[in-house]
């Protein structure tokens, strides 16, 4: 027998499919003493499910579906069970309660109507009717769309509650909502009824809580109000003067809300988003959901930590699936932590010793001005107490520098890497099940090896070091900036940008065959190629180009990724554009333009230097540098190929046990695997599907979310921010990283795959890891959000000439697609000319 109407002493908040969220909550909150919540029932999804299950048959879209349903009649039963419960001359708010709302990961706020004020059986019903219907406006379509949730499986709950005619009301973040500190309260309050204050009609007050203390109080406008009206509904009267600059809340009262808010966060075991309303000095909560937009935190253990983002230093923010965080973290030289999908390391005790600290801050700063800005902010407060570590983690690497050029030690190094790869295959062959997954996990584990050798760090070092010691000294004894971004062009052994000038040679056996072309601009796999003239030859090109370089891809760090060699139509947008843009041999001829760049930039500067007082002196030294930086800046990028190389070899073995467990039956699809930690797969069979579907859930929520690059154990997060005075006005502040001053259109990208790039276009883009530099060679500049001075995009850019600002803030949404910019990469800085 279907229950159409529920008091809310009758429901069970367990039973979301039958009520809600919204309700859901309410109800949990009506029997925690010491809370009010005002007395009402609610309509269930059966009730709704009765109304909509004809109309829904007729595959209505969304408008018409809408209107349909608030136009058919309430079913007689479903009508007199709401009138049962209504009493007479009590006005009510009736509110929509989704089954897809106030989730964990999704809150659904004000996606479906809510009306105040209701009067009557007739007004009620009415508004009944038309919170159904709301379950189908644009807005709640998108955001189910945006987040995932099928539109048929959702069902709509309507609560109804007795009206509270407040004298103030408004909202509470158990967590600041803007920087993300848990222990910090935001309370905003005005006069009236909330719908004021939510739908942004009014300017509250606000006011912030921590540990018991009102630390913020700012008054706002609040030229008006929304009242309840005679006749029903709510009407907007302004406020007198003196109401306007008057406190809504005393602070006994802020700290009294704050109280209750700490106890409903309390329950429900996470931050919440809390709407109350106060009348007769008493607060009533009618309403509260998970904030969901906050950034986990790392570790929740009581101390003091300080978390900074691996992904801003690896160019690769986005979230990763459980095998991907697990492979790293196997190897990873340092500990690190997992959040919202992301790996963090935790500086705090290395803060808390001044020599590391110095360490810590200068090297994260040459990576990243942001993050060394947000940690020395946070050094500066007189609250920040690291904490106390007995033992903090080694220093991975040391920081020796060689002193002179040996020419033996990179293809030695890249020997053995080529070695000790070829050794791995051999170890993975022939096994199988749990045996396989504990072999990865060791075999991982023993890459950190390879990372932590002393040469190997010692040759990037010293070319990092190189091309500080030539900026800063050819700057003050010459006035020359980024003179080692020239010096730095088509260096040897620099694999990352090989690659990006070995697809242009793959373009040159593409372009003499039109019929080939035809067929890329078209198809959808590469498999018709091989009937058409040189198609053969074309792939043949291809797969060689894949077996060097093929276990590439955009965010590559994260095995679960696929690669080129399993989506090699990633590459085609750009070997089209090469086809197009370039003529036969221009890979060889942009390496040898850019040594002899180099060359001459060499000879001139030394001629320059032997002009000066002490000049033999200063051109040698210098001569050593620029040895010391061309002979080993190229191996900067090795160290990721090799491991990126070693990712792929043990991902082309976990697929195919992947693919035996679904055979097997163990799993449903073979990237169901992608969801399981390494440590949990070498535990073998049976895998626990409720985990599989939530981890699922958990990755969709943690796409959303955008990684902070530092966060305290607070949750707070540090943005940091620019210190500079000569950006001009209008202009975005950035680092400079490779030299130069360019002006073009923008072509602004959040995937390699959007590419539909034409020469002397500026990429702006989220990110560069390696997998972009087959673009670079396309566009004249290079702009993104998250980069440092040795970061791959800023050494690939400085290899091909181009000038790049990078760690723009929020680039890619102050930045419009086709709008004409100049990016000025030797002083740092991205100007918008016009639309």
């Amino acid at each position: 027998m279907n229950c159409y109407v529920l008091r809310f002493a009758e429901i069970d908040p367990s039973r979301l499919d039958q009520v809600g969220g919204k309700a859901a909550h309410l109800v949990q909150l009506s029997r925690l003493s010491g809370l009010d919540v005002p007395d009402g029932f609610c309509v269930t999804t059966s009730a709704y499910r009765e109304v909509v299950q004809d109309l829904s048959r007729d595959d209505l879209p969304p408008a018409r579906l809408r209107q349909a349903i608030e136009a058919a009649p309430i079913p007689e039963q479903i009508a007199a069970e709401i009138a049962q419960c209504l009493e007479e001359g009590v006005a009510y708010a009736v509110r929509s309660s989704a089954t897809a709302e106030d989730l964990p990961t999704a809150s659904f706020a004000g996606q479906q109507d809510s009306f105040l004020n209701v009067c009557g059986r007739e007004g009620v019903l009415r508004a009944v009717s038309r919170c159904w219907a709301s379950l189908f406006s644009d807005r709640a379509v998108h955001y189910r769309n945006q987040n995932g949730f099928d539109h048929r499986s959702v069902s709509l709950a309507v609560v109804v509650q007795r009206m509270v005619p407040a004298e103030v009301s408004g909202v509470m973040f158990t967590a600041d909502p803007v920087t993300g500190h848990r222990r910090v309260v935001s309370i905003d309050a005005s006069f009236g009824l909330g719908e004021a204050l939510v739908s942004g009609r009014v300017s509250p007050d606000h006011y912030k809580v921590r540990d018991g203390c009102v630390l913020e109080r700012v008054i706002g406008a609040k030229q008006s109000g929304t009242y309840p009206s005679v006749e029903g509904g709510t009407e907007i009267r302004l406020n007198g003067t003196e109401r306007q600059e008057a406190r809504a809340l005393r602070d006994a009262q802020v700290l009294e809300l704050a109280r209750l808010g700490r106890k409903i966060e309390a329950h429900f075991g996470s931050p919440q988003d809390i709407e109350w309303c106060l009348l007769d000095d008493t607060f009533q909560i009618v309403q509260s959901r998970p904030i969901t937009t906050l950034f986990p935190i790392p570790v929740q253990d009581g101390g003091s930590h300080v978390y900074v983002s691996v992904g801003h230093q690896q160019m690769m923010t986005d979230a990763m699936k459980p095998l991907g965080l697990s492979v790293w973290l196997a190897t990873a030289a340092r500990p690190m932590e997992t959040a919202g999908g992301r790996l963090f390391v935790d500086v705090a005790a290395d803060l808390a010793v001044p020599a590391r600290r110095n360490v810590i801050v200068n090297v994260l700063g040459k990576s990243d001005p942001l993050i060394r800005d947000a940690i020395m902010t946070l050094l500066d407060r007189d609250d920040f107490v690291p904490g106390e570590v007995a033992d903090p983690a080694p220093f991975p690497h040391n920081y020796d520098t060689m002193m002179e050029y040996d020419p033996s030690i990179v293809p030695e190094l890249i020997a053995r890497s080529e070695a000790t790869r070829e050794e791995l295959k051999r170890k993975l062959q022939g096994l199988s099940g749990p045996q396989l997954f504990l072999r990865v996990l060791d075999e991982l584990r023993q890459i950190r090896t390879t990372l932590s050798d002393p040469r190997s760090f010692a040759v990037i070092m010293t070319s990092m070091n190189a091309a500080y010691w030539l900026n800063d000294h050819l700057l003050e004894w010459l006035g020359e900036v980024g003179a080692a971004d020239v010096l730095s062009q088509s260096v040897p052994n620099n694999i990352t940008s090989e690659m990006g000038l070995a697809l242009l040679e793959v373009a040159d056996v593409i372009r003499p065959h039109p019929a080939v072309v035809e067929s890329l601009q078209q198809a959808s796999d590469l498999r018709s190629l091989e009937q058409l003239e040189g198609g053969r030859q074309v792939m043949d090109a291809l797969d060689s180009y894949l077996q060097r370089y093929g276990m590439r891809c955009a965010g590559e760090i994260d095995i679960t990724r696929p690669r080129w060699s399993e989506e090699p139509m990633t590459l085609v947008p750009a070997l089209l554009a090469h086809v197009v843009a370039f003529s036969s041999g221009e890979g060889k001829r942009r390496f040898e333009h850019g040594r002899q760049q180099a060359l001459q930039k060499e000879s001139q500067l030394l001629e320059r230097l032997r002009d000066l007082p002490g000049g033999e002196e200063k051109a040698r030294q210098t001569r050593r540098m620029v040895e010391l930086l061309r002979n080993y800046a190229g191996y900067r990028e090795y160290p990721k190929y090799d491991i990126v190389c070693r990712y792929f070899l043990c991902k082309q073995v976990l697929l195919e046990e992947a693919a035996r467990l679904v055979e097997a039956g163990e799993l449903r699809e073979v990237e169901d695997l992608f969801y399981f930690r390494l440590e949990e797969l070498g535990q073998g069979p049976p895998f626990d599907q409720t985990v599989l579907e939530s981890r699922k859930a958990d990755f969709r929520h943690f796409q959303k979310l955008s990684p902070p690059r530092v966060m305290t154990s607070d949750g707070e997060v540090l943005t940091g921010r620019y210190r500079r005075e000569d950006v001009p006005a209008g202009a975005l502040a950035g680092l400079a990283v490779s030299a130069g001053v360019v002006e073009g259109r923008a072509r602004v990208l959040l995937s390699m795959g959007e590419a539909q790039l034409e020469p002397g276009d500026l990429l702006v883009t989220p990110y560069t890891d390696p997998s972009w530099t087959p673009l670079f060679v396309s566009v004249a500049g290079l702009v993104t959000e998250v980069g440092g001075l040795m970061t791959h995009g800023a050494v690939i850019a400085r290899e091909y000439g181009l000038p790049a600002v990078v760690g723009v803030e929020q680039a890619t949404r102050l930045i419009q697609d086709g709008q004409r910019i100049r990016v000025d990469g030797s002083r740092g800085w991205v100007e918008i000319l016009a639309e």
